[in-house]
């Protein structure tokens, strides 16, 4: 599904824009070239940026919502300010399950972005990898999706929820959320004291 998405906006003409995992990047390219994609002339013109998570949502070694919220727009931005019609967004999700701060406000910034995309005439999609993401997370995440593909299908999502009550629903969750950081940290200090206590004898 996703090779007949990118290869048709090619045909089009439309821009591309890929989130990649740096350590996957390379085999992403393989995969675009064996698509039938003259990756190079597409780079080289500008059609095709593919990123690594560092230059884009965990730029500065953590994620900031507000600052690639500002970043994706000035993506969606850069296509017709470069003479094309239709920009096409494919963004892989594990970055959000790399340790580092702040990743932990991805379903909101997931629902944010609902504020962003109704603005531009283009085609976003996060991918994530069953595999890797628990169940509570990628229920959340389909929340904050008016569309899905699920099985190669496109449809519309009926679980979604507008951004507005999501929110506020993530609002509500927070002090439950902190208080849970509050014991984790807890438990972590008497772990990590227990441990000094052994190596001391």
């Amino acid at each position: 599904m996703l090779h007949s998405f990118i290869k048709d906006g090619f045909d089009r003409g439309d821009k591309a824009f890929h989130l990649v995992n740096p350590e996957l990047r390379e085999e992403h390219l393989k995969r675009l070239a064996k698509a039938g994609i003259n990756v190079q002339d597409a780079m080289d013109t500008g059609q095709l940026e593919v990123r690594p998570w560092q230059d884009a949502p965990l730029r500065g070694g953590r994620f900031d919502q507000e600052a690639w919220l500002e970043s994706f727009e000035q993506v969606l931005q850069s296509g017709p300010a470069a003479g094309y019609a239709q920009t096409r967004f494919l963004a892989h999700m594990e970055w959000a399950l790399v340790n580092l701060p702040g990743v932990e406000d991805l379903i909101e910034f997931e629902t944010r972005v609902n504020y962003v995309v109704p603005k531009y005439d283009d085609i976003v999609i996060c991918a994530y990898d069953l595999s890797k993401f628990g169940a509570s997370v990628v229920m959340d995440a389909m929340r904050t999706h008016p569309v899905v593909i699920v099985g190669g299908l496109l449809q519309e999502n009926p679980f979604f929820i507008p951004p507005d009550q999501f929110l506020l629903e993530i609002k509500e969750r927070r002090p439950a959320r902190e208080s849970f950081r509050t014991v984790r940290r807890r438990q972590s200090r008497r772990a990590t004291s227990h441990l000094r206590f052994l190596q001391q004898h």
